[in-house]
């Protein structure tokens, strides 16, 4: 499972507003015998991934899967019915789909026939999924602010730096200072393509997230100084803030005053790393904590 978890990351930033699901097939004595994961929105889900891998190999294996195989006929069929067609004798699943339709594919799978354990490592699998599923929770995108604290003030983290781009590559989309909604790695998402628009003014920033959730955003990064943020934070729509601290002098004193030291008020740290030039310190709301 933990294997299948790693792999279904590789599909961040991608599959929205599909889930990053990863799958394992294991033949006789474990041996995986096939893997994969849903790449984009529109194309293979992990599953039929795996199983194209295997091949006949499927037949009587194990398919160890971080999400429950999807039970409806959409841009790709029902995983469930792939899964029985292959003759998978067993399932193993992290996490139950609270957006599956019917009886669930879990139901299904029992039905014909098939072993199911459901609910394991399904904490470690949150790491992954837990975005996908916030969103359907809150009806909006996971939203976060990444920023560089200089001797000036509070800025905009410069979209040169690795730190940038490595937050890009995770998110769907990017919201600039001026409203405009931009593919965060463009064309990542093919044929699924999101529904992306320049924001019309005067929208409240909740109608925006509500918006670009309905548009199939869900992880949202604001490109932003603190001026435009702070309609977010002040919102209480900001999910994750990522401070970066330069830390090239050892000795320093800011040129100005700043509105916070390192965090907006309510958040706290929950993470630090050193990276080429910056302390990168990443925040959630307290009672996330």
């Amino acid at each position: 499972m933990r294997r299948a978890i790693a792999l279904s990351a590789a599909g961040l930033g991608a599959t929205s507003p599909n889930p990053p699901v990863g799958c394992v097939l294991l033949g006789p004595g474990d041996r995986i015998v096939g893997e994969g994961y849903h790449e984009r929105k529109g194309e293979a889900h992990a599953e039929a991934q795996a199983l194209a891998a295997a091949g006949p190999l499927a037949a009587d294996a194990t398919a160890v899967v971080t999400l429950e195989p999807c039970n409806h006929q959409g841009r790709t069929p029902p995983c469930r019915q792939a899964l029985i067609d292959a003759g998978v004798r067993r399932a193993v699943i992290a996490m139950i789909d609270p957006t599956s339709r019917g009886e669930g594919g879990v139901t299904e799978l029992r039905r014909a026939g098939v072993d199911v354990e459901t609910g394991v490592l399904a904490g470690e699998a949150q790491i992954v999924l837990g975005d996908w599923l916030v969103g359907f929770r809150t009806r909006r995108p996971v939203i976060t602010w990444p920023y560089l604290i200089t001797p000036q003030g509070i800025e905009q983290l410069p979209s040169g730096t690795g730190e940038a781009r490595l937050l890009r590559l995770n998110a769907d989309a990017v919201l600039g200072p001026d409203g405009t909604v931009r593919e965060a790695v463009p064309r990542s998402h093919g044929k699924g393509i999101l529904v992306l628009q320049d924001q019309p003014p005067g929208r409240s920033p909740a109608e925006v997230a509500t918006a670009l959730f309905d548009g199939g955003v869900r992880r949202l990064l604001l490109d932003s100084g603190a001026a435009a943020a702070a309609p977010f934070l002040n919102g209480g729509l900001v999910d994750r803030v990522v401070a970066c601290l330069p830390y090239g002098n050892a000795s320093s004193q800011p040129a100005v005053e700043l509105p916070w030291p390192l965090l907006p008020p309510g958040f706290v740290i929950t993470g630090t790393v050193r990276t080429e030039n910056f302390v990168r310190v990443d925040g959630y709301p307290d009672a996330l904590r």
